[in-house]
């Protein structure tokens, strides 16, 4: 029997969302979806950059476990033969499907994304995909470019498509097959945006006039921002229309209008994704699979945009570490839906007004490296088993722990953290979660390569710790000849108090005592 899985990832998106509480944005699809689910608003990555995240959370392992840092390496090979999410659900019986972006392709999931082992049948990616980085982008001189924002007519794209276009129907055909087929499924879409470049349907940029969008509320490199920890946005200088700007390296400001254009473009590419995923939803509820599946909606990790002075992921702050997540599992999170009733109707963000609140939501401070036994535990299966201190020899283990407790329980005992668990582990202490994020740099101040370093090249790791109160970062030396960390030579660090600055521009690493912190993430 057991519930199917529908599990949608989306590139570099920040919790930009209507049910997060974005007064700016439309995405009244992902809202509905939050209307059903519970919403957890304090969920972060483990690495703000695409495949070391994507290879955590699928294989519950953290980046110091999967030693990917970079793009450049399989962690069946150079880490350890670690089960994945997908086929732990394959072991079990399920058909298990990936349409669109869910690993990162390439070296790091063995050109393959990872098949035979955590697919059932190859991979799904989308034609469209090749023209990503092409000069499909309409400058004010009439000609193409290879642009950062780039609002395009479909029509005139090669195959008159795009690539979340194409997902969503590849996807929305696999659901109708699997419904005829009656098999256990886990579906796995990967949607392309809001990664630049900010390629999307030109009808979006109506949703947001640009005299309504805003600068970030602290578009400044803070003051006491350690330069170790900046990261100077190299992915987005290299496109056409940043190029011609000529800002100054690293920290040269993009001009006010233009930073609202890439703002403006972000939120339009949010709402274009907002349509796929309501389509695709909508057609779960047309296969009537709805009141069988379990739907989870997350990011890889999120993206700047201006905060700090700074664009892109490739850092440990909130702004790029911080994802959006949450779970629907019908009569859970919902009462069951009574036969045949239509869970998500498609809403049209160009015509739908009003908003929903989140069915439950949670401020506890979870990581995606739990994601794997928390829908092993949803779906019925056996949770994997916690991961000893040191796990390259172990194939199937998790460094997360499951969060599905914290599903089924009111909003009031949410908060308090649930006593007398019966497995024993350290869900019944009051010990606040924290999240572990990290991130490598080549060298103490910005260089060419500091968002992207090759392992070879990492000489510091930046090891954060994210806790209700406050985000605490301690850059490290680092040896990538032999994965260590040297706790004993910190390069700098830095301290954020959440009360009295939740955008972390306010330093306080030097005029604070941190014994207790160290100590903390030393463990």
């Amino acid at each position: 029997d057991g519930m199917n899985v529908l599990f949608i990832v989306v590139d570099d998106l920040r919790p930009v969302l209507g049910c997060y509480g974005d007064k700016l944005v439309k995405s009244p699809n992902i809202d509905q979806l939050a209307s059903q689910s519970m919403v957890f608003s304090n969920a972060y990555a483990q690495q703000a950059l695409c495949a070391p995240s994507r290879v955590s959370f699928l294989t519950g392992r953290r980046p110091d476990t999967t030693r990917l840092y970079d793009f450049y390496s399989y962690w069946r090979v150079h880490a350890g033969n670690y089960s994945t999410m997908p086929q732990y659900f394959k072991e079990n019986g399920y058909i298990t499907l990936s349409v669109g972006k869910v690993f990162h392709p390439g070296v790091s999931s063995n050109y393959s994304d990872d098949y035979p082992y955590s697919w059932s049948i190859p991979p799904f990616h989308p034609s469209a995909e090749k023209h990503e980085n092409d000069k499909t982008c309409r400058g004010k001189d009439g000609k193409l470019h290879a642009n950062l924002v780039c609002p395009v007519n479909v029509t005139e794209m090669p195959g008159g498509t795009l690539p979340d276009i194409q997902s969503t129907e590849e996807a929305i055909h696999l659901l109708n097959v699997m419904k005829t087929t009656r098999q256990k499924f886990f579906l796995a879409v990967g949607y392309h945006k809001p990664h630049i470049p900010l390629r999307y349907p030109q009808e979006f940029l109506k949703l947001y006039p640009l005299e309504n969008i805003t600068l970030a509320p602290d578009p400044w490199v803070p003051k006491k921002l350690p330069s170790v920890a900046y990261n100077p946005w190299m992915d987005i200088r290299q496109r056409d229309d940043v190029e011609a700007l000529n800002v100054s390296f690293p920290y040269g400001p993009l001009p006010d209008d233009f930073q609202r254009r890439i703002r403006q473009s972000y939120y339009a590419a949010v709402s274009y994704l907002d349509v796929q995923v309501g389509l695709l939803l909508s057609a779960l509820d047309d296969a009537e699979l709805s009141d069988n599946t379990i739907v989870v909606f997350t990011a890889d990790h999120g993206w700047s945009l201006g905060e700090h002075g700074e664009w892109a992921k490739y850092s440990n702050f909130d702004v790029a570490t911080r994802v959006p997540l949450m779970f629907y599992v019908p009569g859970v999170t919902t009462s069951p839906a009574s036969q045949g009733a239509r869970v998500f109707p498609y809403l049209d963000p160009f015509s739908h007004i009003g908003g929903s609140v989140p069915q439950g939501h949670s401020k506890k401070v979870v990581e995606l490296v739990s994601l794997f036994p928390t829908l092993a535990e949803l779906a019925g299966l056996q949770v994997p088993p916690a991961c000893p201190k040191v796990s390259f020899g172990v194939v199937l283990c998790t460094e997360g722990r499951s969060i599905a407790h914290y599903l089924n329980i009111s909003e009031g005992e949410v908060e308090q953290g649930r006593e007398g668990s019966d497995d024993g582990t350290e869900r019944c202490s009051n010990e606040e979660p924290v999240a572990l994020s990290q991130y490598p740099r080549p060298a103490d101040t910005p260089q060419w390569n500091s968002d992207k370093p090759r392992l070879k090249d990492i000489r510091i790791m930046g090891y954060s710790m994210r806790a209700n109160d406050y985000r605490y970062t301690l850059w490290v030396q680092f040896d990538p000849s032999n994965f260590s960390a040297d706790f004993k030579n910190v390069h700098a660090g830095e301290l954020y108090m959440m009360d009295n600055d939740p955008n972390q521009d306010y330093n306080v690493y030097n005029n604070t005592s941190h014994g207790w912190f160290f100590k903390k993430i030393v463990d």
